[in-house]
């Protein structure tokens, strides 16, 4: 087991990261178009299948849905039977199998991405959920590594507020980590403020605004979905990474002092 010291150094190498979180660059605030612009320069086929993703979402955190994931490939690779011992392992174990499956997600995200910028708008309303379900798996497979089940509904509330937390602005950022603070005792809180969850997609297309726009362009878009869902998938698990390993690290110090 780790030490306390040891511990500790971890967990303030993850505040400095949520300390850093709490800005935005200059490029993403640009980036940031109003709502009504980005109404009018998104096609209806993404607004419809956009839509149809609000319902998918909230199927997901009721019952998993489609998007839930199985364990036992992640377990395999984490060389324990089940969760929970995943939970007992040490946190350098954890942390080299997350690091190798975000490497995976993050090159199938730009493949992937690349394949549907071919096509233009059509093939960017498959693109969509695909990245959508692409992000809830990685950060499944995360919460996994980490000894956390996703099965579990309060795990899937989690992993939607770190959705919503990756594509949220500065004073959205700092509202999730304060109510992540204390969301092992306050999780059903946590759930009503996602709002039906609807904004959690309201924030998911907005940080899909301009860039995908540029998926529109047939060949072009090559470039940019590529670029774009590499992006996504590597915010989205740095994201889970540092949340998951926040609740582990508190999980494991408190555990050294109660001598559990």
């Amino acid at each position: 087991m780790e030490t306390k010291q040891t511990l500790e150094q971890e967990l303030q190498t993850i505040t400095r990261w949520e300390q850093d979180q709490k800005d935005l660059w200059f490029w993403e605030k640009l980036g940031r178009l109003p709502f009504k612009v980005l109404d009018k320069l998104t096609p209806s086929i993404v607004h419809k299948k956009l839509g149809q993703l609000l319902d998918e979402l909230g199927s997901y955190i009721q019952s998993g849905g489609q998007y839930l994931v199985k364990e036992e490939k992640i377990l395999e690779k984490l060389d324990v039977p089940s969760i929970e011992q995943a939970a007992q392992l040490p946190l350098a174990t954890m942390d080299r199998i997350c690091d190798e499956l975000i490497d995976a997600r993050v090159t199938f995200a730009q493949l992937q991405g690349a394949t549907t910028g071919v096509g233009g708008a059509l093939t960017l309303a498959i693109d969509i959920p695909a990245l959508l379900g692409l992000a809830l798996k990685t950060l499944q497979e995360i919460a996994i590594v980490y000894g956390y089940n996703p099965k579990e509904k309060k795990e899937r509330i989690f992993i939607v507020k770190c959705l919503q937390f990756t594509s949220s602005d500065i004073v959205g950022k700092k509202a999730i980590l304060d109510q992540l603070t204390s969301f092992s005792d306050h999780h059903q809180q946590v759930f009503s403020q996602l709002q039906g969850w609807r904004e959690v997609m309201m924030t998911f297309r907005d940080q899909y605004g301009w860039k995908k726009l540029f998926q529109f362009v047939p060949i072009v878009g090559i470039v940019f979905g590529a670029m774009f869902n590499k992006a996504f998938i590597e915010d989205i698990a740095e994201t889970g990474k540092m949340l998951y390993r926040k609740r582990r690290i508190l999980e494991k110090l408190s555990q050294l002092e109660t001598g559990a």
